[in-house]
């Protein structure tokens, strides 16, 4: 089969699109022989894990190694989830790791797999046909459930604890800490990113025996003048380059990603010159990304409260733009109250746009969670996010800003338009 007949089909194969739990992938895994083949750090966190394992990816490579990144959701192509040495691996690689994957699916009695599942197994087929000297792998959703923690890290990180996936994760920062903090192991370095971590993410972690590290007491950073400071366990590192990644919250990102690189700098070690270049060079769609040219056009795939004030943030430390123009487009079981109320003070037309699949919050619906705002109307309405581009491309100055967050999905039908 085709790449695209490989995703209809693993698309197919479970009755939910969400189904956590270990057992299920686990016995594929097992049927496969899959097994450790290199160090793996495991990224997971409400917010800025995809930050996190860019920066990661980008150092190794800069210090020689050959890195594999696994990380979800894609922007554009299903291959953007799978890379190897920075780049998306082929789809005739995909569909080998497809095939195997479902051989021992069918071997382990037909256990049935969702699309995540499928696609994590799939990337540790690629992986583990690849001399590589270090994988990283992005949590999907939450941790202690999640496919990637049948693998077992030699360093976890969490980059941060906020309210989001409630429905999956539980009602509280308590909860879903507790969830996250399922990727730390006994004895192995635990990267958090979070300056006030839940209780139950200490409490877990103390109970396993976890080497836990915190932002703010175990390692740090310190910004200066066009450049900024780093300390942690593995002492001081100074004069480094401000993470081409913008925003503020980058640098504790960024601080994560080098705890963790210290904590294995036995087997992965980097030198200065490499966390420098790295960090100069790293990339990542739709995370504060501002396209070039005028007007000013920011993608930004923030969906919960916690990432849309982190945007706001952002937006607020821009250079000054008479109108901001949104185009909005969000998940209907996300928090639109929350993400609205972030960013109200921060844009000046808002352009509600319905997203594809059963997920999604029609403009209707955005429209009527704005108006509930107390954000005045009437709200234009649009079929999709691409047709709410082409409206502000045509009512804006080119001295105005257009920003275009919500969803990934969001970004993505901009991204394609």
């Amino acid at each position: 089969m085709t790449l695209a007949q490989w995703l209809a089909f693993i698309e197919r194969q479970h009755g939910q699109p969400i189904a956590l739990g270990l057992e299920r992938v686990n016995r594929v895994a097992e049927a496969l022989g899959q097994r450790a083949v290199c160090p793996l750090i495991t990224v997971g966190g409400t917010n800025g894990k995809g930050s996190t394992c860019a920066m990661l990816e980008r150092i190794l490579l800069s210090a020689g190694y050959r890195v594999g990144l696994y990380t979800s959701p894609h922007i554009l192509d299903y291959n953007e989830r799978v890379r190897i040495d920075g780049r998306p691996v082929s789809g005739a690689a995909l569909c080998r790791g497809f095939e195997r994957v479902e051989q021992a699916r069918t071997a382990s009695g037909g256990t049935p797999l969702t699309y995540f599942e499928y696609g994590t197994l799939c990337a540790w087929e690629v992986f583990a046909a690849e001399p590589l000297d270090a994988i990283i792998l992005e949590v999907g959703l939450g941790g202690r459930l999640d496919a990637t923690n049948i693998y077992e890290p030699d360093a976890a990180i969490v980059t941060s604890v906020a309210l989001d996936h409630m429905d999956f994760l539980g009602s509280t920062r308590e909860d879903i800490g507790f969830e996250k903090a399922g990727i730390f192991r006994a004895a192995r370095p635990a990267i958090c990113g979070d300056a006030n971590p839940p209780r139950r993410l200490l409490e877990h972690a103390a109970a396993i025996g976890a080497d836990l590290q915190i932002l703010g007491r175990d390692f740090g950073y310190r910004q200066q003048e066009g450049q900024w400071q780093f300390h942690g366990r593995g002492g001081q590192r100074s004069g480094l380059a401000l993470p081409a990644l913008r925003g503020q919250r980058q640098l504790g990102n960024a601080s994560c990603a080098l705890a963790a690189l210290d904590a294995l700098r036995e087997c992965l070690p980097v030198a200065m010159q490499d966390i420098r270049r790295g960090l100069a060079e790293v990339e990542l769609t739709g995370r504060f990304q501002v396209l070039p040219g005028r007007p000013t056009v920011v993608l930004d795939v923030a969906h919960n409260p916690q990432a849309a004030q982190v945007l706001a943030d952002n937006l607020g430390s821009m250079a000054f733009h008479p109108q901001t123009w949104a185009v909005f487009g969000m998940m209907r079981d996300k928090d639109i109250a929350g993400v609205i109320a972030a960013l109200r003070g921060r844009i000046d037309y808002w352009l509600p746009a319905t997203l594809s699949g059963p997920r999604a919050a029609t403009a209707a619906e955005l429209a009527a969670a704005l108006a509930a705002s107390g954000i005045p109307g009437p709200f234009p309405l649009f079929a999709d996010a691409a047709a709410a581009y082409a409206h502000a491309r045509k009512q804006v100055s080119e001295n105005d800003r257009i920003v275009v967050f919500g969803s990934f999905l969001t970004v993505a039908d901009v991204l394609s338009a």
